[in-house]
């Protein structure tokens, strides 16, 4: 009998093997891959092998190459060979880590990973943190910190009292915040209109004299938080100068870092993070620029003990750990993944040196495609790219804004069907744009040469 975790390997290695080859983007509609899966449930089994082998054909036509070097959408990764064989192992162990008693292992490699990324990171070395699905739960975590830390301060206690009846949190934030922090304070019963917007320079930094005037204006508890880095043009907030003042107002400070936390590894870039260790909280992924597997996120908060308040569960049928740290106190699930083993994995595989260098090809790759694809005749860039995102918006002559959106999505629309490369679109000061985000660790200079000219030939055939 055909043993299916060879089929699976298989099959595997022949995805991976043909990246370099196979279309950027998936190929198969909606209809077609509903035809190809709906079924009746199966009244009977069937052999295992087989069903890998379905699967993968079936599957393949509708799945995005974003493991490949041409993959810009988003900001999606691949993953490190390390890290795609560790997380085989996770699935073969198949470990709980919500305590140390249940995973011994997984909970110990997770806990000198954690100290390994504040290293990494360079953030505060008491602070805690906690391995999540993804950057949306790290803020979730880090965020229940905050409310529980600015209440507690304010007198009152969330976890033993709830929300009602407490005051009101107010969040202020960025305009140009990723959804995922509004999410988070729906989660958390702060609320969407609870959400403050503190303007924002043209290129999308916080603007510190209007911050002052949001301090001023509102009492009662405060949370702040900043960009590390927009998720359009990859700017980042001025930390030394606004979390002073937002401390000193009696704000937590919170960091999106979903990628941009990664520039404090490299020393070009480094500059660009300077006060960002002065936060209360942080945030990041590890299935972006990392390059580990999804998912993926990590929450490091500096107030330990709010962390582990606002998170720890105890129950009688539970062993808590005298001896090491016990997952689940730092995070919302007790039934979890070990998903700090592909990270470990990664650290290894890469090194300090090799994770900042990592980071500086993506984002010398990322200035190369803003320009090349900028120079091209329609083509306009929207940024010259300080980290690893740029924005191209593509125009006729004499059309209207309207017209130039449209053609800014033909453009892109063209690009993916060839399957040459694949990028996403997005809205910057009102205006549409193809979106550059470049993460992965296979993007290399021929990836660059083929995505200008597949986005030359795009705009050729638009015109034609």
């Amino acid at each position: 009998m055909t043993d299916p975790l060879d089929r699976a390997r298989f099959h595997a290695r022949q995805w991976l093997d043909a990246l370099s080859t196979c279309p950027a983007g998936a190929q198969a509609s909606a209809a077609e891959l509903r035809a190809a899966f709906e079924a009746p449930l199966p009244e009977t089994g069937r052999d295992a092998a087989a069903i890998i082998d379905d699967l993968a054909a079936k599957a393949t036509p509708g799945l995005n190459a974003n493991a490949s070097g041409r993959f810009f959408a988003w900001v999606m990764a691949g993953s490190l060979p390390s890290a795609t064989a560790a997380d085989w192992l996770v699935s073969a162990w198949d470990q709980n880590v919500g305590l140390f008693s249940v995973a011994p292992a997984a909970a110990m490699i997770e806990e000198v990973t954690g100290e390994w990324l504040k290293d990494l990171f360079d953030l505060p070395r008491e602070a805690s943190f906690a391995f999540t699905t993804g950057c949306q739960m790290a803020h979730v975590t880090a965020l229940a910190a905050a409310r529980h830390r600015v209440l507690a301060n304010a007198g009152w206690n969330a976890e033993e009292d709830g929300l009602f009846g407490a005051p009101a949190i107010r969040v202020l934030t960025s305009r140009n915040r990723h959804g995922s922090i509004d999410s988070a304070a729906r989660y958390l019963g702060i609320g969407q209109s609870n959400i403050v917007d503190v303007d924002t320079g043209p290129m999308g930094d916080m603007l510190l004299d209007d911050l002052e005037r949001k301090l001023s204006h509102y009492d009662g508890p405060i949370i702040l938080c900043l960009n590390a880095a927009d998720l359009n043009v990859g700017t980042f907030d001025d930390f030394a100068k606004l979390i002073p003042v937002a401390q000193a107002a009696g704000a937590w400070v919170h960091v999106d870092g979903a990628f941009g936390l990664f520039a404090r590894v490299s020393e070009r870039l480094r500059p660009l993070t300077e006060g960002i260790d002065l936060a209360d909280s942080w945030a990041t992924d590890g299935h972006k620029w990392l390059n580990v597997p999804y998912d993926c996120g990590i929450a490091f908060v500096r107030d330990a003990e709010a962390h582990r308040a606002a998170m720890a569960l105890g129950a009688a049928y539970l062993s808590p750990s005298r001896e090491a740290r016990d997952p689940n106190d730092w995070n919302l699930e007790l039934s979890r993944r070990a998903r700090a083993i592909p990270v470990y994995a990664a650290l290894q595989e890469l090194g300090r040196q090799g994770v900042a260098d990592m980071i500086d090809r993506c984002c010398d790759h990322c200035r190369a495609l803003v320009s090349g694809i900028g120079a091209l005749p329609g083509a306009r860039p929207l940024n010259d790219p300080v980290l690893n995102q740029g924005l191209v918006r593509f125009e006729r002559d004499a059309a209207s804004k309207e017209e130039n959106d449209a053609f800014t999505d033909e453009v892109i629309a063209r690009v993916n069907a060839s399957g040459e490369a694949f990028f996403s679109p997005t809205i910057w000061n009102g205006q549409r744009a193809m979106r550059i985000s470049v993460v992965s660790w296979r993007t290399n200079e021929e990836d660059v040469a083929r995505t200008i000219a597949a986005v030359k030939q795009a705009l050729s055939d638009a015109d034609a």
